[in-house]
C-alpha cells in the first residue's frame, strides 16, 4: 500500500509513467482532473486532496505568522523609539564651584552627562525636550555651600514650558551648607520643554561628588 501511495505521489510530481525496463520513459498527459474523470479508478484522488488541503492551511498558517512578526516588529520598533532618559550633573570639577548668584532667573546648564538616551537633553541649552507625549517622571536636586559669615539661599525652579511645576529652597542657616531635592511625575505633550531655573539671588555649588543632578525619564508613551 505504501508502495501505490509513493508512486501516485511521484506520478502526481512529476508526470512522468514507469514502463518495463528498457522502454524510454514518456510524459504522460495532464492528469489534474482524473479525479473529477474517474474517482473510483483513481487511488491517489484522496491524498491528492488531503495533500490540498494541506496547502491550503500551510499558506493559511504562514500567512498568520507573518502578520504576527510583522506586528512583534512594529511594537518593538516603537519601544526602540520611544526610549527616553538622561541624567546630569552641575560639574565634574576637581574642586567645588559655585554658580550663581545673579540679579535675574538663569537656567542652570548642567555639563557633565550621565546618560542622554535618545538625546533629548541640550548640554547647550540645559533643557531636555519631549520626543513623545507621556507620563515622565523628573526629578532635581540642589545644593550650594557659602563662605562663612555669608548669607546665601540655595534655590531653583523645576520648569515645564516656562512654568514652575516645582520650587525648590533652602536658605542659608545655622550651617553653611543648603540642599533641596524635588520628584515629579507629569504629563508631557511631544515637543514639551523641561529645565531648571536659578531664582535671583540663589546658588549652587557643585564638583565630582555630583550634589548637583537633573534626571528624566519617559514612564510610558500615550501617542
Amino acid at each position: 500500500m505504501r508502495a501505490i501511495v509513493l508512486l501516485c505521489l511521484l506520478h502526481g510530481a512529476h508526470g512522468y509513467s514507469w514502463d518495463a525496463p528498457g522502454t524510454n520513459v514518456q510524459p504522460l498527459p495532464d492528469t489534474s482532473n482524473v479525479c473529477l474523470l474517474d474517482q473510483a479508478s483513481c487511488g491517489c484522488c484522496v491524498i491528492q486532496k488531503q495533500l490540498q488541503v494541506l496547502e491550503r492551511y500551510i499558506d493559511v498558517d504562514i500567512s498568520e505568522m507573518s502578520a504576527v512578526l510583522n506586528n512583534a516588529k512594529t511594537t518593538l520598533n516603537n519601544i526602540r523609539a520611544s526610549r527616553s532618559a538622561f541624567s546630569v550633573a552641575l560639574s565634574n570639577s576637581s574642586s567645588v564651584s559655585c554658580y550663581g548668584p545673579f540679579a535675574v532667573n538663569k537656567p542652570v546648564l548642567y555639563q557633565h552627562v550621565f546618560i542622554n538616551l535618545g538625546g533629548s537633553y541640550s548640554a547647550a541649552t540645559g533643557v531636555f525636550t519631549a520626543p513623545r507625549s507621556g507620563a515622565y517622571g523628573l526629578a532635581v536636586t540642589i545644593y550650594g555651600v557659602a563662605a562663612p559669615g555669608t548669607a546665601l539661599s540655595t534655590c531653583a525652579s523645576l520648569l515645564v514650558n516656562g512654568q514652575a511645576a516645582a520650587t525648590l529652597f533652602e536658605q542659608n542657616g545655622q550651617d553653611l551648607e543648603d540642599s533641596s531635592s524635588a520628584v515629579v511625575t507629569v504629563k508631557l505633550k511631544a515637543g514639551a520643554q523641561v529645565s531648571v531655573n536659578l531664582i535671583k539671588g540663589c546658588f549652587v555649588c557643585d564638583d565630582y561628588n555630583h550634589y548637583n543632578t537633573f534626571t528624566g525619564f519617559l514612564l510610558y508613551a500615550t501617542d
